[in-house]
């Protein structure tokens, strides 16, 4: 369940996060630590992972706007973070910075007889993902996928 705090702090920190080209992912508030942290997770809006540096400068500036509006009116935590790496592929970014990555493609409907495809990948097109599976290329066309993962390591 969403703090109810959170739309409001989603407000205040979104145009901040614009301004220095960071893109706000999620943010919760976690009453039950002593004092409530407020975590909120960024993703740098360039062709670059999230640094230190860009947690660094999103939370003295998400800080002061908090401060300043007392969005928050009690003692708080504020973590910044990068949002880690997703099980599931979405982004153009993601499909080229995980080329050759092993992946499980799943389709709405039967595809070549199947609904799921484990491969590793080789980039995903305007058309279709492509992937190399065992050695031979096969391309499943975008508008049949359901979702890309990770594929499970063994």
């Amino acid at each position: 369940m969403t703090h109810p705090l959170i739309p409001q702090i989603l407000e205040l920190v979104r145009p901040v996060a614009d301004d220095l080209d960071f893109e706000v992912v999620d943010a919760t508030f976690h009453t039950n630590h002593s004092p409530p942290t407020l975590k909120i997770s960024i993703r740098n809006r360039a062709q670059q992972d999230t640094s230190l540096s860009d947690c660094e400068a999103m939370s003295h500036a998400a800080e002061a706007v908090l401060d300043q509006e007392n969005a928050i009116p009690d003692a708080y935590v504020l973590e910044v973070s990068s949002p880690g790496i997703s099980k599931t592929l979405t982004t153009d970014r993601e499909f080229v910075s995980f080329k050759g990555f092993p992946v499980v493609v799943s389709t709405d409907e039967p595809f070549k007889g199947k609904v799921s495809f484990t491969g590793q990948l080789v980039r995903r097109d305007e058309d279709a993902v492509h992937l190399n599976i065992k050695g031979r290329a096969i391309a499943i066309p975008r508008d049949m996928i359901r979702e890309v993962q990770f594929a499970e390591q063994s």
